[in-house]
């Protein structure tokens, strides 16, 4: 844990010290300091933007109750990242097919115009992500997208670390096999796209 990583899980358990003395106000910070997060490891889950805030609501409801069970065993932002895949899967066995992977529900959540990164580059590699189970999808975005160690990651899917390296390996041996072919298939779409425009 960098010295980043330290102060702000110093100032979480603050947080979570104060929630379970009953403070409203450290609720609402904790929870504005994880929503990004918490969004953008979920679609990993669900494209579907209401349930996203459905089961961020429902992981904020259990930190509010468990609040005082933290004992400090992991950082703060692993032990929430458990809580919000456990509330996941929950919302997967309850809606089924209702959690669908729709792009356009989720575009009102992806600024048009991203100084961090390439919106073409991150849109190819949503549509690789795509082709992975779920469970693949977030160990990627864990690992690569937020920064968690393999342990942490361990310990939010509560598996053995093994599982969690094994997922990755395929997972990335699976995004090897796809990402060209959309590559291609992307940049076919957008000569395409080009001619149409220039033709008269």
């Amino acid at each position: 844990m960098n010295e980043a990583e330290l102060d702000t899980d110093i100032s979480d358990r603050m947080l979570l010290q104060r929630m379970a003395e009953g403070d409203r106000a450290a609720l609402t910070v904790l929870y504005r300091n994880y929503h990004a997060n918490l969004c953008r490891f979920l679609t990993r889950l669900t494209r579907r933007a209401d349930i996203i805030e459905e089961i961020i609501n429902d992981c904020f409801w259990i930190a509010w109750q468990k609040a005082d069970n933290f004992h400090g065993d992991s950082r703060v932002s692993t032990w929430i990242m458990g809580i919000a895949y456990r509330c996941g899967l929950k919302a997967l066995r309850q809606r089924g097919n209702a959690l669908v992977y729709d792009h356009e529900l989720l575009e009102e959540r992806t600024p048009a115009d991203d100084p961090d990164e390439d919106r073409e580059l991150r849109d190819w590699l949503a549509r690789g992500l795509d082709h992975l189970s779920a469970d693949h999808r977030l160990v990627i975005e864990l690992v690569y997208g937020l920064g968690h160690s393999l342990d942490e990651v361990a310990a939010i899917m509560q598996s053995p670390v093994g599982t969690v390296k094994a997922r990755l390996f395929h997972a990335r041996i699976k995004l090897r096999n796809v990402l060209p072919g959309l590559a291609d298939r992307t940049s076919r779409r957008n000569e395409a796209s080009l001619q149409k425009e220039t033709v008269p």
